[in-house]
Order: C-alpha cells, then sequence, then structure tokens
C-alpha cells in the first residue's frame, strides 16, 4: 500500500481507489436496493439470509424504514447476491421493476409535480432519499437535449454495470409511468465495456446504447420537459418534498461539505479548479472551506486528487481515450504531468492500471 495526501491507494485493486475510506462506513444509505434484491430471490426461491453474514444486519432489518446502511454493507450485500442469484442483467431486471410507488414520498413529490421536468429535478436532487448508490445530477447538453448523470462513489467499478443498469432503467420505468410509454430516451452512453447482454439494453432502453463512453448518463430530449403531468398537486407536492429533505437532514453525514466539493470537482475536472474558485461557487470565503473540510478530517488537495484519480480509473478502464486525452479531461495539459501524478495517487503507471483492468 502506499500512503500519499491522506490515501491509502492499493496497487493490486485500482477499482477501488481508496480503501478504506471513512464516509464508506458511515450508515447513512437507505436500504432499498438492498430490500428489492432480496425480494428477488424471495421470488425465485432463494434464501438471502447467508448474505448478511459479518455485516451486523439482517434481512429483517432492512425493511424498517428507519434503518439505513454503510456503502460497504450495501456493497458486499450486492456482490454476494449477484453470485446466488447469476444473473449477469440483474441490475436491468430489478430496476425494471421498480415503479414510481417504490420511491415512496419521493415517488409521491415527482408524480405531483407540474411537468415532467420539474419532476426530474425533484428526483435528481433527492435521489438518496430513495438509497441511491451512485452520485447523481443533471446536465444541459445543448437545447434540445439534457441529460441525467450518474457517478461511481468511491472509484467502483466492479458493480458498476449492476449500479447504472438499476438506477437508470428504474428511472426510466417510473419516467414512462409519469409521461407514458412513448417516451424514448435519445442516447444512452456507460463507460463500461459492452457486456454480453448488451441487447437487454437494447430491449429495455430502445434508443442507441454506447459503451466504453466518457460518461454514465442517459439523454432526453427537452420536448419532454413540458409535459403536463396529470397527477399535479401544489400542495401535496411541496408536503411530499418537504418530508423527503428532512430525511435527507437526518441522514446527512459530517463529511457533508466533502459531499459538495467533489461534485463541484467532477463537473469541472477540465477547468483544474482551484480551492478558491471552489470556495466561490459554494457561497464561502476560502477560510471557511479549509475550516469546515478540516472538520471533516480532509483537506482540498486530497479530494481533488481522489476525484481525479478515481475519474482516471473510470475512462481507462472504459478504454476509449488515450492516456493523453485521459490526462486532458482531468486538466493536464502535459500527458507527462498526467502520468506523474496519477502514479502519485495509485503508486503505478497509467498503462499498467489499464491493463490490470483488462
Amino acid at each position: 500500500m502506499s500512503q500519499v495526501a491522506g490515501m491509502q491507494v492499493s496497487r493490486l485493486t485500482p477499482s477501488l481507489v481508496a480503501e478504506p475510506d471513512p464516509r464508506a462506513l458511515a450508515a447513512d444509505i437507505p436500504p432499498n436496493v438492498l430490500v428489492h434484491l432480496t425480494e428477488l430471490a424471495a421470488r425465485r426461491g432463494l434464501s438471502s439470509d447467508a448474505w448478511f453474514a459479518g455485516l451486523g444486519l439482517t434481512r429483517q432489518q432492512i425493511n424498517d424504514p428507519s434503518v439505513r446502511v454503510s456503502y460497504r454493507q450495501a456493497r458486499t450485500l450486492i456482490g454476494r447476491g449477484l453470485k446466488v442469484l447469476r444473473d449477469p442483467a440483474l441490475g436491468l431486471v430489478v430496476g425494471s421493476n421498480e415503479t414510481i410507488g417504490s420511491f415512496g414520498l419521493l415517488g409521491l413529490a415527482m408524480m405531483t409535480s407540474r411537468n415532467f421536468g420539474e419532476a426530474m429535478s425533484v428526483g435528481i436532487e433527492n435521489h438518496k432519499v430513495c438509497g441511491s448508490l451512485l452520485d447523481v445530477d443533471f446536465a444541459v447538453l445543448d437545447a434540445q437535449t439534457v441529460a441525467v448523470q450518474a457517478w461511481p462513489r468511491f472509484g467502483e467499478i466492479e458493480l458498476l454495470p449492476f449500479l447504472c443498469e438499476e438506477l437508470f432503467s428504474s428511472s426510466l420505468a417510473i419516467a414512462r409511468e409519469l409521461v407514458g410509454p412513448k417516451l424514448v430516451p435519445v442516447r444512452m452512453e456507460l463507460t463500461y465495456p459492452a457486456p454480453a447482454y448488451a441487447n437487454e439494453y437494447a430491449r429495455i432502453f430502445r434508443c442507441e446504447v454506447r459503451f466504453g463512453a466518457q460518461y454514465n448518463r442517459i439523454l432526453v430530449d427537452t420536448s419532454w420537459l413540458a409535459h403536463p403531468l396529470p397527477g399535479y398537486n401544489p400542495l401535496t407536492s411541496r408536503q411530499a418534498l418537504a418530508l423527503c429533505q428532512q430525511q435527507l437532514r437526518g441522514n446527512a453525514s459530517h463529511d457533508e461539505i466533502v459531499g459538495s466539493v467533489e461534485r463541484l470537482l467532477r463537473s469541472r475536472l477540465r477547468e483544474h479548479p482551484r480551492l478558491t474558485e471552489v470556495a466561490r461557487t459554494l457561497h464561502l470565503s476560502e477560510r471557511s472551506l479549509r475550516r469546515r473540510l478540516a472538520d471533516s478530517g480532509r483537506i482540498f488537495r486530497e479530494i481533488h486528487d481522489r476525484v481525479r484519480a478515481e475519474r482516471a480509473l473510470e475512462l481507462l478502464h472504459a478504454g476509449q481515450l488515450s492516456v493523453a486525452e485521459i490526462g486532458n479531461e482531468l486538466g493536464f495539459s502535459d500527458p507527462r504531468e498526467f502520468r506523474r501524478a496519477f502514479k502519485r495517487w495509485t503508486g503505478m503507471p497509467p498503462q499498467s492500471a489499464r491493463r490490470s483492468m483488462s
């Protein structure tokens, strides 16, 4: 193991950029995905009790709406479930079976929104209420296209196909429930290579699917945003949204400011943002941001390096860009500077990391 700027980086498992990460141990995730997975196992006549061994958690406990799990617990349980269920397209199966009712209060807030665009915004801003294991944001790509984008936490690569499949297929199922089955995405883009069951993506999403892309995102025509929703009820929507936000505040860990900095850095890696610029965007003074990060036991450089390392590994795994192009995506104008930085972050050159993930 190499120790750099507070990061412990495994030379043997580049998919796990920084292990252990104290944020992965914070029990702040609603176990919705785990409930769907264990219920699917039950419908197939399989017991999921053994999946919980050593996690300090039971099958019965995750049905308690007040229970929260850590990312480590969720990741371990999903990995065990994948091995037992032996269904390579499991994420698509789980996500496609979800309904707006599966989203609970968030589903109600979306369903009673004024239009589809408002429902999308509500869903994205509050996605953690439903136990999402990916970070999600919204991007305007051009006048005709918007995108829902997903970002892996902690450099997750091994479970990324399952997590993206579950997120995007459930999101599309709910979107079609809101505006009708005619909703077809413009395109879908995924950073990982095409799996053997890629035809299942085409069947479910009914649009072009690009694997080995630079982002994990689903693109939608902007004309859908103004589509009115029949269940619009401003009072109910506000009440449900207030309860969602109350839940989010209850789930928030002391690393909230770290999450805000990470999300901002991810969206602006090419620009190589400095601490001063990040603080200004977050409406904080540089001193205040430094202090709040210090309160969480973190420093800006370590967070910036971690985010860049995770993004670099994601793009190396996708295999579509050269090392120089990946460096440019991360804000490095000189490929040699990027290679040096990557080796400092992970303990290995970029090409070695790419070969180890192939």
